[in-house]
C-alpha cells in the first residue's frame, strides 16, 4: 500500500511496533496499512542516525509486508530514522507527514553507564500533529468538530513536524562535546521504565514535547523528589494531558478529547480526563513539575513566526549560577532569536523591584526567575504573554527551564552556549556539583538571623538593621525604621533567633553589641526597641539559642559558652572547644557552625560531649542561619547563599 508524498509522488507507508528499543533488540516493522494483507514492498530500506547523520544500514526488501531490524549492540543511543523505499528515485528534502519514514530512539541497554544525560524525544507531539487539520486522522485543530481523539502508535507516520524544533540541540550535543542517552518520551509512561530513569541524574527535555500522560508526569516528579534534575530546553510543556489506551487488536493509541464533556473518564476518574493539565477536572498545573506555563507565555502562529528572531531575554538574576562566565549584568539583553514560536512564563509580581512568582498559577515557591521577555505585542501574532527562564527545586531535584521551544536555534550565540553548558555540567556532570547556590546580594553584611517568615541582618555599618524574605529570589534589603525615641542604634556584631518559641520564650530577635551586651528586639520589619537582657562572653563572635540555651562561641579562644536563656543574671560557663567555628546557627534541633574547613555540628547539650564533628564542605562564610530546613549564609565576596540539608 502506498501513500501520497510532496509533489503527490506516491510512497510506501511503513509503521514500527515502538518508538524505541534496546541496543542488541529487535524493532518489527509493518509495510501497508493495518488491517489490509497490503501490497508487498519491493525495493530497500535506509537507517539514519538523525543525531549524528550517518547511515548506519542499507538493506533490500525483496516483496515483504514485514522486516525485523536487529539493532546491533554497538549501535549508539540516538534518535533513527528508517526510511522505506520502492524503485523510484529519493527525494531528500523533508516531506510533510511522511509516512514512509519511521522515527525510533535506541536506548542504552545499560542505562547511565555512558552518559548521566537522558534526552526525551517528544513522540507524542510529533503523533498528536500528525496529518493535522485532516478529519478523523489528526488530534489538530482543538476546535474542528471532526478532527480524531485517539491515534494509534504503531500507525504510519508520527515524525518531527516540519519545523523540526528538537534537531537543533541534538546536533549540538555531541559537538560540544555531551555524550548523552535517549529515551521515546512513551518510555517515561511506562513504570518499568522507572528503574532505567534512577540512573540517571539529568533528564532533558527539548523543543515541543506538550502531550504527556499521568504515567509520564508521576514518573519525571517522582525522579526529581529522589533527587533526579530535570531540564527543560523547551515551552508548551506538558499542556495537554493524554491516555495511553490498550485497542483490541493488540495496539496503543494516546487519546486526548480534550473537553471533559467528552471524555468517558470524567465520570469515574476525573484526575485522568484528557483536558489541559491545569484546567477542570484534572486542575494539575504543569508548574508544579515545569516552574512555568504557556498559560502565561506568548505564541506567534503562521505568517506571525517571522517575528521570533527579534526578541531577546532580559537578565533578572546575573549573580545566578545559571549566567557563571556569561558576563552578563542585570538588565542586559541576550539570547536574541532564542525565543518563539511558544514560550512558557510564570505569574509574576514586580513590586520589590525584581520579578518573583506569585505562586497564584502553580509555579513553585521556591522558584527563582532568572530572566524575562514581554512578549505581550505577540498578540497580534498569535498569543500575548511573557516568557520566564527560572530555575527551582522538586524534592531533592534542581529544575532549569529556558521557557521557550527555539532555544536549540539560538546555541550558536555564545551566551546561550555558555548557559547550556553551566545547565547541563551542574545538574547532569560526572562530578557531585555544590549543593548551594546564590540567592542575592549581601554586601557588607555582618549578622544575619531568620525570625517569623523574615531574614534580617546588620548592615556594613554595623548599626542599620535590614530585611527581606528568604526567598530564591535576588530580592533587595529594605531598612527597619529606627525606633522612636531611641537616640542611636546599637553598633552590632552578631545575630541570632530561637529556633521556635517555647514556653516563656517567645520569638524575637537577639543581638551582640560590641562592647558584648545582649539586647532583644520583636522580629518585625518596622520600628522596634532594642532592650537589654544581660552581657555575653567578651569577644563573643557567635549566638545561638537550642532547647532554653544560649550558646556563644568566642573565637579569640575558640571556645563555646552557655548560659539559661531565661535568666539573664545567670553566668555563662565554658563549654568545649568550638573546632575553629566564626558562625553559629540552629537547623534541626543540632547546633551548626562552620569553620575554614567546613560545616560542624552537635547536639546542644550542655555537656562538653560530643564535640563539634565536621559534615560537608562549605564555602567561605561570613553568617550563618537557618529557616525551613535550609542553611543560608553570606559569603566575603558579598552574596547570599541558601544550603539544603539532608
Amino acid at each position: 500500500m502506498t501513500a501520497a508524498g510532496a509533489g503527490g509522488v506516491a510512497r510506501p507507508l511503513a509503521a514500527a511496533e515502538a518508538t524505541s528499543c534496546l541496543q542488541g533488540g529487535r524493532l518489527r516493522f509493518r509495510l501497508g496499512a493495518r488491517g489490509t494483507d497490503g501490497r508487498p514492498l519491493r525495493g530497500r530500506v535506509v537507517v539514519t542516525d538523525e543525531v549524528s547523520g550517518e547511515v548506519r544500514l542499507k538493506a533490500a526488501l525483496a516483496g515483504v509486508t514485514r522486516w525485523d531490524l536487529d539493532v546491533p549492540a554497538h549501535w549508539p543511543s540516538s534518535l533513527y530514522r528508517a526510511s522505506f523505499h520502492d524503485e523510484r528515485p529519493e527525494r531528500s528534502a523533508p516531506e510533510r507527514d511522511a509516512e514512509h519514514e519511521v522515527w525510533f530512539v535506541v536506548r542504552a541497554a545499560r542505562p547511565g553507564a555512558g552518559s548521566g544525560i537522558l534526552v526525551s524525544v517528544p513522540f507524542a507531539t510529533w503523533r498528536a500533529y500528525h496529518r493535522a487539520g485532516q478529519p478523523g486522522r489528526g488530534l489538530y485543530y482543538a476546535e474542528q468538530p471532526d478532527r480524531a481523539v485517539r491515534a494509534r502508535l504503531d500507525a504510519p507516520g508520527g515524525g518531527p513536524p516540519p519545523e523540526r524544533w528538537e534537531e537543533p540541540l541534538l546536533r549540538w550535543l555531541p559537538r560540544a562535546g555531551y555524550p548523552v542517552e535517549y529515551c521515546s518520551g512513551f518510555d517515561l509512561d511506562d513504570r518499568s521504565f522507572a528503574q532505567a530513569l534512577a540512573r540517571y541524574r539529568l533528564l532533558v527535555v527539548n523543543g515541543h514535547d506538550e502531550y504527556w500522560s499521568a504515567g509520564m508526569r508521576d514518573s519525571v516528579e517522582e525522579f526529581a523528589r529522589r533527587g533526579g534534575n530535570l531540564a527543560f530546553f523547551a515551552a508548551n510543556t506538558a499542556w495537554w494531558q493524554i491516555r495511553i489506551e490498550d485497542e483490541p487488536d493488540g495496539g496503543r493509541s494516546m487519546v486526548c478529547h480534550r473537553e471533559a464533556a467528552a471524555d468517558p473518564v470524567t465520570a469515574t476518574d476525573p484526575r485522568r480526563a484528557t483536558v489541559e493539565w491545569s484546567g477542570s477536572p484534572v486542575e494539575r498545573p504543569e508548574n508544579g513539575m515545569t516552574g512555568v506555563s504557556f498559560r502565561h507565555g506568548a505564541g506567534a502562529w503562521g505568517d506571525g513566526m517571522a517575528v521570533i528572531g527579534r526578541e531577546s531575554y532580559t537578565v533578572r538574576f546575573a549573580d545566578h549560577w545559571v549566567f557563571a562566565g556569561t558576563g552578563l549584568a542585570d538588565g542586559d539583553g541576550f539570547a536574541r532569536g532564542s525565543l518563539g514560536y511558544e514560550t512558557d512564563a510564570a505569574e509574576l509580581d514586580w513590586s520589590a523591584g525584581v520579578p518573583r512568582a506569585t505562586g497564584r498559577d502553580g509555579t513553585p515557591r521556591s522558584f527563582a526567575v532568572l530572566a524575562t521577555a514581554d512578549l505581550r505585542h505577540w498578540r497580534r501574532y498569535g498569543q500575548g504573554g511573557w516568557a520566564t527562564m527560572g530555575v527551582f527545586r522538586l524534592g531533592a531535584g534542581t529544575v532549569f527551564n529556558a521557557a521557550t521551544i527555539n532555544w536549540g536555534r539560538a546555541l550558536g550565540d555564545p551566551v546561550v552556549d555558555r548557559i547550556t553548558r553551566n545547565v547541563l555540567d551542574r545538574l547532569g556532570g560526572a562530578a557531585p556539583a555544590p549543593r548551594w547556590h546564590t540567592v542575592g546580594r549581601a554586601d557588607g553584611v555582618r549578622a544575619l538571623a531568620a525570625c517569623e517568615g523574615l531574614l534580617f541582618a546588620v548592615a556594613a555599618d554595623g548599626t542599620t538593621l535590614l530585611h527581606r524574605e528568604p526567598s530564591d529570589q535576588n530580592l533587595p534589603w529594605t531598612p527597619c525604621p529606627q525606633a522612636a525615641g531611641q537616640a542611636s542604634a546599637p553598633r552590632i556584631r552578631c545575630l541570632t533567633a530561637p529556633r521556635e518559641a517555647a514556653g516563656p520564650i517567645p520569638l524575637a530577635l537577639l543581638a551582640v553589641t560590641e562592647d558584648d551586651r545582649l539586647l532583644v528586639r520583636d522580629p518585625v520589619p518596622g520600628p522596634a526597641p532594642w532592650t537589654p537582657v544581660g552581657r555575653t562572653p567578651p569577644g563573643t563572635a557567635a549566638l545561638a539559642m537550642c532547647d532554653g540555651t544560649l550558646f556563644a562561641v568566642t573565637p579569640y579562644d575558640d571556645t563555646l559558652h552557655h548560659r539559661p536563656a531565661t535568666d539573664p543574671d545567670a553566668p555563662w560557663r565554658p563549654l568545649c572547644g568550638a573546632a575553629g567555628a566564626t558562625t553559629l546557627t540552629v537547623l534541626g534541633g543540632r547546633l551548626h557552625a562552620t569553620t575554614p574547613t567546613g560545616l560542624t555540628t552537635r547536639p546542644p547539650t550542655t555537656t562538653p560531649d560530643p564535640p563539634f564533628t565536621p559534615t560537608t564542605p562549605f564555602p567561605p562564610t561570613r553568617t550563618l542561619t537557618a529557616h525551613t530546613g535550609h542553611l543560608l549564609s553570606t559569603t566575603p565576596t558579598g552574596h547570599l547563599l541558601t544550603h539544603p540539608t539532608g
